[in-house]
């Protein structure tokens, strides 16, 4: 067992105990924390609805939950002693694959095995290798952008910390913070748009017989 893996378990045990006591104290009149959770929820309901239309509920659990938890995971470089294991390529690969594996299994429930397959083979069947290559190359980058940017900030920030010594913590601190919400923004976002992508292929075909009988 791995630093990054038990650095990945407690990051779940700790979501998962957050999730069980916020839920065990929801009310109709909601203070201020639970408004806060409420408005997380919503804005990620938002995001897919945007994308997605009638699929936020089917979606959010996935999404929602791979938005929170590199949340957690990319702001644990922050804590003095520990790093992000986002910083390191094993678990980036292992969130790229399981976006991957989530895009298909999506894709075939929405539409079925044989006609989430029948995509791959339009407008040609020449293309079908153009595909299989896209698919791989798309989950490899997706891997590869977040290792690569939680690792470099990393570095930054512990070059800068051993040249200018504690003088400027705040800037990077920030920078660090800033920086890991957005490269979750992104991956979150990616994600999404991979598994619309999936679901709405189905879409795309019924469009097209449509527009071929008009």
């Amino acid at each position: 067992v791995s630093r990054t893996v038990a650095t990945t378990w407690g990051i779940m045990a700790a979501i998962w105990l957050l999730c069980v006591l916020l839920g065990r104290g929801l009310r109709a009149d909601p203070g201020q924390l639970q408004t806060a959770v409420e408005g997380i929820v919503l804005a990620q309901e938002h995001a897919i609805e945007q994308l997605v239309p009638g699929e936020q509920r089917r979606l959010l659990p996935f999404i929602g939950g791979l938005w929170v938890f590199l949340v957690a995971a990319n702001l644990l470089g922050v804590v003095p002693g520990l790093s992000s294991p986002t910083a390191d390529l094993s678990a980036t690969v292992a969130l790229a694959l399981l976006v991957f594996v989530s895009t298909h299994w999506f894709g075939i429930r929405s539409q079925g095995l044989h006609s989430y397959l029948q995509h791959y083979l339009r407008p040609s069947p020449i293309l079908l290798p153009f595909h299989v290559i896209g698919e791989i190359t798309r989950t490899v980058a997706l891997a590869v952008r977040l290792f690569g940017n939680m690792m470099s900030l990393e570095m930054a920030a512990l070059l800068i910390l051993l040249v200018a010594g504690f003088l400027a913590p705040v800037p990077i601190l920030a920078l660090h913070i800033i920086e890991a919400l957005v490269q979750a923004y992104i991956f979150g976002m990616l994600a999404l748009i991979y598994v619309a992508g999936g679901i709405q292929s189905q879409q795309l075909k019924r469009l097209e017989k449509q527009e071929k009988k008009e």
